[in-house]
């Protein structure tokens, strides 16, 4: 998810009662709901570096426990040394109570969306994806806005008439049931879809895979992938009649198997991606000296995602590497039929 989803949320675990218990809490949560995303750094090597460490250590069970421990560790010393307050004191379990949900908060956020999460490295680099959340979504970041900020500008009214301020508790508390309600209404309309495709069958073959991908806005309009044994078949589904029609759907037919397309596997990009890609999509070129080979990811085949992700490599007729490399973004695939 985007980082101001995931602060607007530590917010909401904070003051839903987190925050009576501890001086800094509020603080504590969000900078645990954004830390794990410190493997940002690693974009300043290259996309395709990028691709391998985000969403790895930082992102798993064990990654976002040393993170909350350090989090606590820091907020307490620091804590202490602050000027006294009357009313809360910092206290370590509590902070450290604090950081870990803002950590494990992050964590399960992103795992709801279709990149996914690789929770337990390093003992193993499988990724996990609930599939259900875009990973910006309006909707959510309404709510959010909503249940905080209403009781906020509230209370900024009171204080200057005089009368009673209201409670922020309640807009917290509404907000987490909020982004639950969202969850579990995505999660009914994505079984719904998930069902859909897999009752029907494509050009005569049965599916031998298939998922559902979100749209950035609406909770009932989904993306639906399906892989055969000689093709990938993508259209738009509705919750809410999911009419699955195969004829209508764009259909990308693997290529034949090739030497160039094994070698341009087993590049560094090619290796980082295929661990990467759930649906992968490849393209052989051959040209007078040289093959190019693209290989995209379908799960980001439509809506704002719409070109990437994809690995472009060029291969002399040796199956030597002339280039490679990972973006993004780039032009949709060419429609086969």
């Amino acid at each position: 998810m985007d980082n101001l989803t995931h602060t607007l949320t530590a917010v909401a675990i904070s003051h839903a009662g987190l925050n009576r218990k501890t001086r800094f809490a509020t603080l504590a949560v969000i900078l645990g709901a954004n830390l794990p995303d410190i493997d940002l750094v690693a974009r300043l090597d290259s996309s395709a570096t990028y691709l391998k460490y985000h969403r790895g250590i930082t992102h798993s069970i064990l990654g976002m426990t040393v993170l909350a421990v350090l989090l606590a560790g820091v907020m307490h010393a620091l804590g202490r040394r602050a000027r006294p307050k009357a009313g809360l004191t910092p206290n370590g379990r509590w902070l450290l109570l604090a950081a870990w949900l803002g950590t494990a908060s992050h964590l399960l956020m992103d795992f709801t969306n279709s990149y996914g999460v690789r929770p337990f490295l390093p003992f193993s680099g499988r990724w996990y994806a609930g599939d259900i959340m875009f990973i910006f979504d309006p909707l959510l970041l309404t709510l959010l806005i909503l249940g905080l900020g209403f009781p906020a500008i509230l209370r900024l009214v009171s204080e200057e008439v005089g009368a009673r301020k209201p409670n922020l508790r309640r807009g917290a508390v509404f907000s987490l049931c909020a982004l639950l309600a969202l969850w579990g209404l995505r999660t009914f309309a994505h079984r719904r879809v998930i069902e859909a495709l897999e009752s029907r069958t494509y050009l005569e073959q049965n599916p031998q895979s298939s998922g559902a991908f979100p749209s950035p806005s609406n909770p009932f309009e989904w993306t639906g992938v399906v892989e055969t044994e000689t093709s990938f078949f993508v259209q738009p589904v509705n919750a809410l009649d999911p009419d699955v029609n195969p004829e209508a759907a764009r259909v990308f037919r693997k290529p034949e198997p090739s030497s160039a397309l094994e070698a341009a596997l087993k590049t560094h990009v090619g290796t980082i991606f295929s661990d990467f890609a759930r649906y992968p999509w490849a393209q052989v070129e051959e040209g007078e000296e040289a093959y190019h080979i693209s290989v995209r990811d379908l799960r980001f085949s439509s809506g704002l995602m719409r070109g990437g992700f994809v690995m472009d490599v060029d291969l002399d007729k040796n199956l030597r590497v002339r280039s490679e490399s990972f973006s993004f973004s780039g032009p949709p695939g060419r429609q086969q039929r």
